[in-house]
């Protein structure tokens, strides 16, 4: 049996940043997407109930389903930010959030797995980010890629691996779900 080491490269081998914006304005606030360490990327207002985008949205970069987003937002598990793949609909999130398509030899699910473990992303981000006043992150798009990962070598073998973990979210989310229908009982 051959087996095919994982390999240690750059983020950028996988991931480039995308500069559309939304400078046409054919997204509005309504179409506002927020990244949760819980839920992924997520309606702003259907998940908030409100919008917390600023009088323009025109700069706001443009997000479709499939790209990767970085929210340089600090929270306690994962202080130096978080990333999430958008497995929803095509939306905007304000310019402090780094928005990045994949490349051919990337799966956009795998790259969520590799850093749903908070652990791998402070691991990843730590010596990336410098943090400024009031904890603000400093930290450009493109040296948000400048980081190491180890990534399964074969596209295939990527998409195989989110497969399984997205799997067991779903069969976790349907237990979940199950528990507290029967709480409420």
């Amino acid at each position: 049996m051959i087996t095919i080491a994982w390999e240690q490269r750059k983020l950028n081998n996988y991931l480039i940043v995308s500069d559309e914006k939304n400078s046409e304005n054919l997204y509005k606030k309504e179409d506002v997407l927020s990244v949760s360490g819980d839920f992924g990327i997520v309606n702003q207002i259907e998940f908030q109930g409100r919008s917390f985008a600023g009088t323009s949205v025109l700069n706001y970069g443009v997000v479709h389903k499939g790209d990767v987003v970085y929210t340089k937002s600090p929270l306690k598990a994962t202080p130096y930010g978080i990333i999430k793949t958008n497995k929803g609909s095509t939306g905007i999130v304000s310019v402090l959030y780094g928005v990045y398509h994949t490349k051919e030899n990337a799966n956009a699910d795998f790259i969520q797995v590799y850093f749903e473990q908070n652990a791998r992303l402070n691991n990843y981000l730590r010596p990336l980010v410098n943090k400024g006043a009031k904890n603000t992150l400093l930290i450009s798009d493109e040296e948000a890629l400048n980081g190491e990962v180890n990534f399964a070598p074969s596209l295939n073998e990527q998409l195989k691996i989110s497969v399984v973990f997205n799997s067991i979210d779903n069969l976790i989310t349907l237990h979940q779900r199950e528990c507290f229908l029967h709480k409420e009982v």
